[in-house]
């Protein structure tokens, strides 16, 4: 936390207490600022100084505004849509989704003992997953991005993948890129890491810091995972996507040392969402990172490390609260993010179903935070740990079908 003078207040700060004001107007002390007028609002009011969170800073203006970015077709022709449309509501799309995600994760298992045999991967299944996602993805990707942030503490390895494929699926759509390209690379994403099998666990699953001498090894896994996807008949932009992901723009990123205009937007794509994935996962040894902390720590590597267009693009595209995410309201409601909103970062549609103050769970409820008779506002996001809510029992109870 951070004492600031009012003055310094800038919109997009989060605003955790109020420490000195005059007068005996009550405010509201917790909760973001969102525009000039609200700080001038706070002012006026004899506010003198604040505690801020400079960790929950949104940054709103490069995080949320559209911006064009150039990217490559394989034809002449473009096509224009919007891509927030839904042709299906996510009630009825989370059981396919959930059926998806349950067949990704047999697949993941078939192929690690495909090659532990020594036998080549069948990639055709994988192609048609991809399929299965993106269709799912066109006609809500609220269902599937919902579903990967449901995370099994113990299953990381197998659902890392699937995450970054569903959601560079959903990057890709609403870049406009065509469906079969990104049918490459969902197909890429989710054999990414499949070289990770020729690692030894007890480096791979190391829970302290890793030595120099394990750090080379494990880096091997991105040129593992390009030899077998090669071996299994894979080609162009599926093998970049497996033997490039941990490349960098500068020339620091492994194991090829490629930089700048040898990495194609695509793997810049599947940079950002790999590392985003993976610091937001919950792991045995590690507690998952809100997802507005892990989009600053992206943020601090633009440029020399990821794209920074392309971040914002991703940013805004999955919310800032991404759907999945469980916040608590400023009327101490629990609820998980159901709905994004495009123009609205700020005000989702939550599933309540748990109250922070009374310490219970209550009746689910469904609050759109942007229905001008709402009253209740979003504070923050919340780990699931802070009132022992079992969140994964929530879900298939309360949200599958």
């Amino acid at each position: 936390m951070k004492l600031i003078p009012i003055k310094q207040l800038k919109p997009g700060m989060f605003v955790q207490n109020v420490t000195k004001q005059t007068g005996k107007v009550k405010i509201k002390s917790q909760g973001w600022v969102k525009t000039q007028q609200g700080i001038d609002k706070l002012i006026k009011a004899g506010i003198l100084e604040v505690e801020i969170d400079p960790d929950k800073t949104l940054h709103a203006e490069p995080l949320i505004e559209e911006q064009a970015v150039a990217v490559p077709h394989t034809n002449s022709k473009t096509t224009t849509r919007d891509p927030w449309h839904q042709s299906h509501s996510v009630e009825a799309e989370m059981s396919k989704a959930n059926s998806l995600y349950t067949e990704a994760k047999s697949l993941q298992l078939k192929a690690f003992g495909d090659i532990k045999a020594g036998n080549k991967i069948d990639v055709a299944p994988f192609q048609e997953l991809a399929n299965g996602f993106i269709d799912s993805v066109f006609r809500n990707q609220d269902a599937l991005a919902c579903i990967t942030r449901m995370r099994e503490k113990d299953a990381y390895l197998l659902e890392h993948s699937i995450n970054v494929s569903i959601l560079i699926s959903i990057f890709a759509k609403h870049l406009d890129i065509e469906k079969d390209i990104i049918q490459q690379i969902a197909t890429g994403a989710l054999l990414h890491d499949i070289g990770k099998i020729n690692i030894p666990d007890t480096i791979l699953n190391k829970p302290g810091k890793l030595t120099d001498a394990e750090y080379k090894v494990i880096q091997d896994h991105a040129r593992f995972s390009k030899d077998i996807l090669e071996q299994s008949g894979l080609t162009g932009i599926a093998v970049e996507i497996a033997g490039f992901h941990h490349e960098r723009l500068d020339g620091t990123g492994y194991p090829f040392g490629k930089q700048a205009d040898e990495i194609s937007q695509y793997v810049r794509m599947a940079s950002i969402v790999d590392v985003y994935d993976a610091l937001t996962a919950e792991r045995v040894y590690k507690v998952g990172m809100e997802p507005i902390k892990a989009f600053k720590i992206l943020k601090e590597g633009c440029p020399d490390s990821f794209d920074g267009e392309l971040l914002n693009r991703f940013i805004q595209c999955i919310g800032i609260h991404p759907v999945g995410t469980l916040v608590k309201l400023s009327s101490q409601k629990v609820g998980v993010v159901t709905r994004s909103n495009k123009s609205n970062p700020l005000k989702p549609i939550v599933k309540a179903f748990y109250n922070a103050k009374h310490a219970r769970y209550t009746e689910v409820q469904d609050i759109d935070l942007a229905n001008t008779r709402n009253q209740d506002t979003l504070e923050s996001a919340i780990k699931p740990s802070e009132f022992n809510i079992d969140l994964i029992r929530f879900f298939k109870n309360s949200i599958l079908p």
